[in-house]
């Protein structure tokens, strides 16, 4: 499983450092990404680091699995009433569609809200910071660690399990 760890540096230039030691500390390439203010990433940032920003992803995992569960229980409820004449089957299809509808929303709502990064460290974003915001397992991270420290990258207290690993 994978976590994310989120370093502030000072400019472009620690951020090329921090990108090249974490490459060498064995992160991939698409688990690096960027956070900076807006006009920072518009001069600065290849599209292809920066993070997502929203919370789409998240949110339509959570409502995939509450649309799913509430599916379930209404299902098992119909059942249960014996003149709906819904079957087992019926119960399981409405957990599909509770699933489904689930997710739609959250996901809708999901995409209106930052992304959980850039939501904590916003103060450190409009102080002109860029983030590294790196994504591995806990043997890689504590590798690239104390050398992200030594160029002067200093670590935030965020240390999430990532959503999609």
């Amino acid at each position: 499983m994978k976590t994310r760890h989120v370093y502030s540096t000072t400019g472009i230039d620690m951020v090329k450092d921090g990108i090249r030691v974490a490459r060498q500390s064995g992160i991939a390439h698409e688990d690096v990404s960027l956070v900076a203010r807006e006009d920072i990433e518009l001069e600065a940032i290849p599209e292809e680091r920066k993070v997502v920003d929203n919370d789409f992803y998240p949110a339509a995992l959570r409502g995939a699995g509450i649309g799913g569960a509430s599916g379930l229980l209404a299902g098992l409820v119909a059942v249960a009433i014996a003149p709906i004449g819904l079957t087992l089957a019926g119960a399981g299809a409405m957990a599909l569609a509770g699933a489904a509808v689930g997710a739609w929303a959250s996901a809708l709502a999901g995409s209106a809200i930052p992304d959980p990064v850039r939501r904590k460290f916003e103060d450190e974003i409009e102080q002109g910071r860029i983030l590294l915001v790196l994504d591995g397992d806990a043997e890689t991270l504590d590798r690239a660690s104390p050398r992200l420290a030594d160029i002067g990258a200093k670590r935030l207290p965020f240390d999430t399990p990532t959503a999609l690993s």
